[in-house]
């Protein structure tokens, strides 16, 4: 069984660990989990934080959901794959997990009010190609007219051109036009830009 290649495809029940298995295998996927999940986070300012998943974080999130759930039947193992497979990336896009931090509940009862609708403004401009914004919960509503909601799912589709320009080396700037929260990174450290090319095929 493997323990987690990066693939482009949708993670499979066979391709998963059994408890026991992955009771062995879960310090050393554990370490990877947290230094790729740091490689691959991009924080905007100091209350937004993107997390640009991958094929590996989902089956690690996926694995520790069964642990936690002590879940071996079949029925609950695809509960699990059909809640995150949605979130490994498809080969043409990135998919993210945004989420809106502060540590003062009261000042985050206040930012999601002046926030709302701040999740369709998130964008990515590879150099030389025109600006992509993201396409967000897809799968649920997460705001209303009154409020945004702390955690959003993002998915950015990128063409082919902008594929191969990140291939060749073109830098990628990250932002957010929100009128609320006008914030963007210039240029991604490389290993994180290096990292996020290997998610398009």
């Amino acid at each position: 069984m493997n323990t987690g290649s990066i693939g482009m495809g949708k993670i499979t029940i066979d391709s998963l660990l059994s408890l026991e298995a992955y009771h062995k295998a879960r310090p050393e996927m554990r370490q990877r989990a947290i230094a790729e999940r740091k490689l691959r986070t991009v924080h905007l300012g100091e209350h937004l934080t993107l997390i640009f998943e991958n094929e590996f974080l989902m089956r690690y999130q996926i694995q520790e959901m069964l642990r936690v759930e002590k879940t071996f039947e079949e029925e609950g193992i695809q509960d699990e794959l059909d809640a995150y497979n949605p979130m490994v990336p498809g080969g043409s896009d990135f998919k993210v997990t945004m989420m809106i931090e502060y540590p003062n509940e009261a000042d985050r009862k206040i930012a999601l009010s002046k926030l709302v609708g701040v999740e369709d403004r998130i964008f990515i401009e590879v150099e030389g190609q025109p600006r992509v914004y993201v396409l967000a919960d897809e799968d649920l509503e997460r705001t209303t007219s009154e409020k945004t909601s702390a955690v959003h799912f993002l998915r950015i589709p990128v063409s082919v051109a902008m594929k191969e320009a990140l291939k060749a080396g073109a830098q990628m700037m990250v932002g957010c036009d929100h009128k609320g929260y006008p914030m963007h990174v210039e240029t991604l450290p490389h290993e994180t830009l290096a990292s996020l090319v290997t998610d398009l095929s």
